[in-house]
């Protein structure tokens, strides 16, 4: 293994803990309780995946998945529902995030969208400090602004591209086995970080 240079860390299930399950419970809860048929962390149905890749904004989002799931919803009903994933930011491992910086040079790709972003930003402020969490990073890559979403080969080279990061020196953690195999194919070095293990757990 090349020394590594560079680290690309993914944000849900790295550094924010997530509970789908909360999302498809908080659904239920308003009527809709077949939620994991259009949306789950693996899959996805093509509103949310437009909103992913920032091709529609939330207000056409919600007029759109109110027309799938036939209810009246309230925008702000849709909001607290799909927010319901979103845990918290364990202070650990943003002190660990913090020190490793101080050795590599660290940034962010995430599959995400406007509504979380607004939603995680106001999270970690609430729970760690009133500073930025993208401020963590060189550079905090979002699918939504960049028009790509993992797995999507593109995605990370636009990354690669845009920082000008030798592929050979940089690493991509991630909790998906998908986007892991996706960066591997394009030469990418890896590490696999499923539930339970957890940044803290990594020799770097």
């Amino acid at each position: 293994m090349q020394e590594i240079k560079n680290i690309i860390f993914d944000l849900g299930g790295v550094f924010l803990d997530l509970d789908f399950k909360q999302t498809e419970l908080a659904f239920a809860g308003l009527g809709v309780g077949n939620f994991n048929e259009y949306y789950t962390l693996q899959t996805a149905t093509p509103i949310f995946e437009q909103l992913e890749t920032g091709k529609i904004s939330p207000e056409i989002f919600f007029d759109e998945f109110r027309k799938i799931i036939q209810l009246p919803l309230s925008n702000e009903q849709i909001i607290h529902a799909w927010n319901a994933m979103l845990l918290n930011f364990p202070p650990e491992r943003i002190n660990w995030l913090k020190e490793i910086g101080r050795k590599y040079k660290v940034y962010l790709l995430s599959n995400t969208n406007q509504i979380h972003e607004e939603a995680f930003t106001k999270l970690f402020k609430e729970q760690i400090g009133n500073y930025n969490f993208d401020d963590l990073f060189i550079k905090a890559y979002y699918s939504h602004k960049l028009g790509l979403r993992k797995p999507s080969s593109e995605i990370f080279e636009t990354v690669l591209k845009n920082e000008n990061l030798v592929i050979a020196e940089t690493i991509f953690i991630d909790d998906s086995d998908g986007n892991i195999q996706a960066a591997n194919k394009i030469g990418l070095q890896t590490i696999h970080l499923p539930s339970p293990k957890t940044v803290l757990d990594l020799a770097l």
